[in-house]
């Protein structure tokens, strides 16, 4: 049995593939709920971002399991696979641990350190402990990955100056422009990552932000916290009107501003129009760069722009490389530690529990008994359970710290329900 990562992201696809196998956070449980139904997956959980979407997995056999994840890509996006493979990665065991190390660290988004992916994983992990995708292999796994972050940026400078994609979609509109001041400057989103835009937005000096969001509650309750205006959502053309700057990040899936409304919004408008546009899939049209005085920028210019910034960070980087391999040893550690003595305990202690709780359930038929008699009872149900689980407690512990050893205390955890 093996721990293996398949996925796609920033760095192996371009963004019109990521925007196919992006999965919305109302579809992940339906999402888990098919994949640990297929022949070859255990456990799994699903990490989809605006950078990437990947899926961890416990399998029984690799290829089987890559097979299994590979044709769940395919028919995410819609893709046959020989369009998929260029794109496709997948590392195993060790390899895979140390990637979603990386990945909770921030060393392998777009925007180098930033803070935003570590509450992802987290909400990966809760997502597939609440479908029951992660289970004892998982949730070991997941839960030394949120520690590896948390330590990535408590030991090191690595989630320093830009941390986030908001913010550095607005230090990069802050740089093409020279300043956000006096700029009119339209929020489209007012989920978590419109919140980051507009907080950054306030940071950059921007005096001037209006926010529009379909829910107009949670537009109103961000544009209050910015000192900004809010305009209904069915007004989102006269807004467009009258900005210098649109950035805009809904999860609405589709796209929201086309070249019919940007064109007929801004027909008497000759001053330019920045749009920057970090939504995964895209909310603005690509085509909208072709328009006269607008400027569009996506998630592939934010990369290019915070690529420039690495070489600044490398020795953090390497510092935080070097907490990733400390903390896979003690993953490893720790897993190989969880298959033998606490787990035998762990059985033991739950047989024990069985075996009181029947005796106490005929307890009336037994009321009769002389105390002789009760001890050969306790005497013969304890010997029942004892020989019941020697060999499976000497397996166990022979085993462990081998591949046939993780394969046996995955199943037994999961049978007996020992967490």
């Amino acid at each position: 049995m093996s721990i293996v990562v398949i996925g796609v992201n920033h760095r192996t696809a371009p963004i019109e593939l990521l925007e196919r196998v992006s999965v919305a956070g109302p579809e992940l449980g339906k999402v888990i709920t098919g994949l640990v139904s297929r022949a070859n997956i255990r456990e799994a959980a699903v990490l989809s971002t605006c950078n990437r979407t990947e899926v961890f997995a416990v399998a029984e056999r690799f290829h089987g399991a890559y097979a299994d994840i590979r044709d769940f890509f395919c028919e995410l996006g819609g893709m046959l696979p020989d369009e998929l493979h260029p794109h496709l990665y997948s590392q195993h065991d060790e390899a895979a641990v140390a990637h979603l190390f990386e990945v909770a660290a921030g060393l392998e988004s777009a925007v180098l350190g930033e803070s935003e992916i570590l509450g992802q994983v987290r909400g990966a992990w809760e997502t597939a402990q609440a479908e029951g995708g992660a289970k004892a292999t998982l949730n070991l796994l997941f839960r030394h990955a949120i520690e590896t972050g948390k330590r990535a940026r408590t030991e090191t400078s690595i989630g320093k100056h830009t941390a986030s994609v908001s913010h550095a979609a607005v230090d990069m509109a802050t740089e093409r422009l020279g300043t956000l001041a006096g700029r009119r400057v339209l929020v489209v989103g007012a989920g978590d990552m419109g919140e980051g835009v507009a907080v950054a937005l306030l940071g950059a000096g921007a005096t001037d932000i209006t926010v529009t969001n379909r829910t107009e509650l949670r537009a109103t309750q961000l544009a209050q916290r910015v000192g900004g205006t809010i305009v209904p959502f069915t007004e989102l053309g006269d807004a467009l009107a009258h900005a210098d700057v649109l950035l805009t990040c809904t999860g609405s899936g589709s796209i929201i501003i086309d070249t019919e409304l940007l064109t007929a919004a801004r027909s008497h408008v000759t001053t330019p129009l920045l749009v920057v546009d970090i939504a995964v899939p895209r909310d603005v049209a690509a085509e909208v760069e072709h328009l006269p005085n607008v400027t569009l920028l996506n998630l592939d210019h934010l990369r290019d722009w915070a690529a420039r910034g690495l070489a600044l960070r490398a020795a953090e980087a390497q510092r935080v490389r070097t907490i990733v391999g400390e903390e896979v040893e003690r993953f490893g550690m720790e897993a190989t530690a969880r298959q033998a003595a606490p787990l035998v305990a762990q059985l033991h202690e739950k047989a024990e529990a069985v075996r009181l709780a029947e005796l106490d359930r005929f307890s009336n038929r037994l009321a009769s008994f002389d105390q002789a008699q009760r001890d050969a009872v306790e005497a013969v149900s304890k010997g029942i359970v004892a020989k019941l689980l020697h060999q499976m407690s000497v397996r166990l512990k022979d085993d462990a710290g081998t591949p046939q050893g993780e394969r046996n205390a995955a199943a037994v955890r999961d049978l007996f329900d020992l967490g």
